[in-house]
Order: structure tokens, then sequence, then C-alpha cells
């Protein structure tokens, strides 16, 4: 019999959610190296150089890879015979865990969960609740997976209830595309297959938490037909072109992990869950002899890449910027920004176009100005602000044309494509979309030297800042005719690809 102590495994869980907000596993920096070294696409390989210094930096100063630190999710295997010496439930303790990792005062971590998520979607503060999956197994140990997963990536999962006749290669290769560049590529996708609609979400979940080794197997062939599909689709996904943050290149997934179960002879559940450049999961057993703390990486795990943007970049002062210099910004060019910029996302959006519809003035003029779609980490130490890597543009998409028209804004910073609606917007008001690496929110957050928030404070990491940055590295991603690199940079590569193939 095993005695698991209350305070091990609060320790551990915590241990665990900062480990893993500043380290990536040493597997998918490997992983992301050698898709560098392949990588023919100049966008691309550029987005990766600066995912791998991100991830060094991030290691060596202890900050979080990315701004979205995560919902945690957490998956429990307890031993029948392990005895607790506790007074919370285990679902308390885990989230205790996650609350004291996530208010830490060395590494503060952003809290993005809202509690009445269909009402009023009021920040719990702390990042409580955690996703708690648990399972009651055979020993005397207590094993624990923990994660922490980014929104621009979750919400990319799809689902499907295939008929059993359907192939999943082609239910993938149609899907994926339909998914964007949100979920911040190259990561991994992890397919459940099987049981039923929650049973297969789960099992991607799940799927996500092994190390990245589709090298090995490929190597070694594969020995039943989980491990065929895993190639099959590692290289029909790759062939699509997308690339890293969906700017057209070689690499678009590192690996692919699925898990199955049995499942009705009417049914083919099949559920797809991307993991992003920002992939954060941990492993620990409890045995009964104490705490179980991660071990420091040694910084010689990374690559030594070092980033030049070369004098081809365009270098703009964003408090001289007019309607006008703009329009000679060109698809896939790099821009350095300097100056002043607003930032908001979704709730400073949505309160921004009600305030304009009843008549209202902003407490912001955003005439001639760029907005940054992003939701910082609270500073520490001598910090402006933590980490500040740019969110999913494309939930501003519905806001783009009353924000164009009725307030003057000729900018927008963010990752990922536009929709349709939003290009025509840009388009027609003549304005500009730029992208920042997702994955990169560190080294973005270095540009930034001041920081102050402007309107909506009692939003918290969703209020309005003003950022005073300094060559702030950005990428033309939708000119002002409209072209958006997301759009002819997939197209170019993957004909280039197939061309290979022959």
């Amino acid at each position: 019999m095993t005695t698991i102590r209350q305070e091990d495994f609060i320790a551990s869980v915590a241990d665990a959610l900062q480990y893993i907000s500043y380290y990536h596993p040493v597997d998918f920096i490997q992983a992301v190296h050698e898709a560098y070294q392949k990588e023919e696409s100049e966008a691309a390989k550029d987005a990766l150089a600066q995912i791998l210094i991100n991830s060094r930096l991030c290691a060596e100063g202890h900050r979080p890879i990315c701004q979205d630190t995560g919902i945690v999710t957490v998956f429990l295997k307890i031993g029948m015979n392990v005895q607790w010496q506790a007074t919370l439930s285990v679902e308390d303790m885990v989230n205790e865990g996650v609350r004291q990792a996530y208010t830490h005062p060395d590494n503060v971590l952003r809290a993005s969960i809202l509690a009445d998520p269909a009402g009023k979607r009021v920040n719990t503060r702390d990042n409580t609740p955690a996703v708690i999956h648990m399972q009651v197994v055979p020993g005397d140990t207590v094993e624990v997976h923990v994660a922490a997963k980014g929104g621009g990536s979750e919400n990319k999962t799809k689902m499907a209830m295939l008929n059993p006749s359907d192939s999943i290669v082609d239910w993938v290769v149609k899907t994926v595309p339909t998914m964007g560049a949100g979920w911040c590529p190259p990561g991994m996708l992890g397919i459940g297959i099987g049981g039923t609609a929650e049973k297969a979400a789960v099992l991607a979940k799940e799927s996500l938490m092994a190390p990245i080794d589709i090298h090995e197997l490929r190597v070694r062939g594969p020995q039943n037909r989980i491990e065929e599909l895993r190639l099959e689709i590692m290289d029909a996904v790759n062939s699509l072109g997308i690339g890293a943050q969906g700017l057209g290149g070689l690499t678009t997934v590192l690996d692919i992990k699925i898990l199955d179960y049995p499942t009705h002879a009417a049914s083919l559940p099949v559920c797809m869950i991307p993991n992003c450049a920002a992939t954060r999961h941990a492993h620990f057993t409890l045995n009964g002899e104490g705490p179980a703390l991660q071990q420091p990486l040694k910084l010689e795990e990374w690559p030594n890449i070092t980033w030049d943007v070369g004098p081809q970049a365009r270098r703009v002062n964003l408090d001289t910027l007019t309607a006008e210099d703009i329009k000679e910004w060109q698809p896939g060019e790099t821009v350095l920004l300097s100056g002043k910029m607003l930032t908001g996302r979704d709730a400073a959006h949505k309160k921004m176009t009600e305030m304009l519809a009843s008549g209202e003035k902003l407490p912001v003029d955003l005439n001639n100005r760029f907005i940054y779609y992003v939701g910082p980490v609270d500073p520490v130490r001598d910090e402006a602000v933590g980490p500040a890597g740019p969110t999913t543009s494309t939930r501003m998409d519905k806001f783009t044309e009353t924000m164009l028209a009725e307030t003057g804004l000729i900018g927008m910073i963010g990752k990922a494509e536009r929709g349709p609606v939003a290009i025509e917007a840009i388009r027609k008001h003549q304005a500009i979309y730029l992208i920042a690496v997702g994955g990169a929110a560190y080294l973005v957050s270095k540009a930034i030297k001041k920081a102050e928030v402007v309107a909506f404070p009692e939003l918290g990491m969703e209020a309005i800042y003003e950022f005073e940055v300094e060559d702030m590295p950005v990428t033309v991603a939708v000119d002002s005719n409209g072209i958006s690199v997301h759009q002819t940079g997939p197209k170019i590569w993957q004909e280039k690809i197939l061309a290979k193939q022959g």
C-alpha cells in the first residue's frame, strides 16, 4: 500500500505546469530544427527560426513560450492500492496545483479560464478549473500527464461520424485546410478513432501526450494499420504545402498521433485535435517517496540558430505612418514596426462596436493607428510586458468592416489567415493586415519597450493596451489590394511538392 501525500501531489502538478510553460519537450525542439534545416520556403524558414529562438529564450529566462498559457488538461491513472493522505478531493488537489503554478510570482502565467461560458464569461483569475480525466488501474502509484493547451489550436478541433467504409486519410486531407493556420503549425495532429463521439475526442487529446517518434517509425516500418495510417496521413498533410504559420512550405505537421478504441458496427467516430508550436506536456509518477519534480533541460539541447531579417526588411515608424504609405507594402514582405500601437481582442472589439452602434465615443482614438490582437502575460521583474504573441485573427473578422469604416483604423496585426469578409473589408478600405509568428511570444515581447492599459481595465488580459515597440518583426499577410499570402503561399508550395513527387 502506497501513501500519497496531498502536498506532494499539489507540488508536483504546480512544478510540471511551471516547467512546461518555458520548456518545450526535447523531441519537439529536435523535430522543429530538422524541419528548419529542410525547409525551402524562405517565409516558413524564417518562422521556424523565430520559434526555435523563442524556445531557447524562454528556457533561459523561465518565461512562457506563448502568451496563451493554456487550459490545463490532466490525465490521471490512480493505482488501486494507493492510499491518500489528504483532506482535498483529487480534483481539488489538481486545481490547487494549477492555482499555485499560474500565480507563481517569478513566472506569472496568463489566466484564460472563464466561468459561466454561455453567460457573463467571468475570468476565474487563477486559470482553474482544469479538465481532468481519471482512471483507477492496478498498481500502487499515481501516473500523471499534464498539458497546457492554447485556445488557438484547441478551437481548430474537428470531428466527424464517418461511415465505416469511409477513408480516414481522405477525411483528414479534406479537413486540415479548413483549419487554416490559427493552430500555429508546425505541430502534431492527435487523432482519436472509435468508441463513441466523446471517447474519440478524449483519445485524440490523450494521444498528444506521446513523444514525437514518426521518424523512428518510418525507419523500422509500420507493424499495424494504425502505424500505416500515421505515415499515410503525415505524408498527405505535408503534401498540402500549408507550411509553418500557413505561409506555404514543406512541413505542416511534425508527427501524427493516433489512439483507437472498439466501436459500434454502424459507426466510425473520428476526432482530430492539433497541437501548436507551443506544444506543452509533461509526465510524472508519484510513488509515495515525495514530490516528483521535473529536471531542468540543458541549453545544449537547443540548436544554435541566428535570425537576421537583413537589409531587405522595411522599417516603419507607426507614429508618422499614413494610409498612403501602406499601399506600397507587398504581400509576404517583412516589416519592422517601431512606435506606438494599440491592442484589442474579442471582448474589446465587442465593446467598441456596441459603443459605436449606440453613438458613444470610444475610449481610444483609432484614427490612422494599428491594433494588435493580443492578450499579454503580466510582466515580472523589469519587463514592460510579459510574452505577447498574437491571437487568432479570424475571431475579429466580424468586427473588421465596422472598425475600418467608422474609426479610421488602417492596420491590424495578428496570426493566421483572414476570412473572406475581413479580406474584402481590408481591400475596400485600403487597409493592411500583418502577422507576427504564433509560438514566438517571448521573442515578440522583447520588442515592446513600454506598455500601458488605456481602456477597459476590467477585461483583464483582454484590456486595451498601448504598446511602444522597437523593430517588432511582422509579415504582410493581406495587402491593401486584398491579396492574402495564406491563399497564395500554400498553393505555390503544394504545386512544388506535387511536382517533386512526380
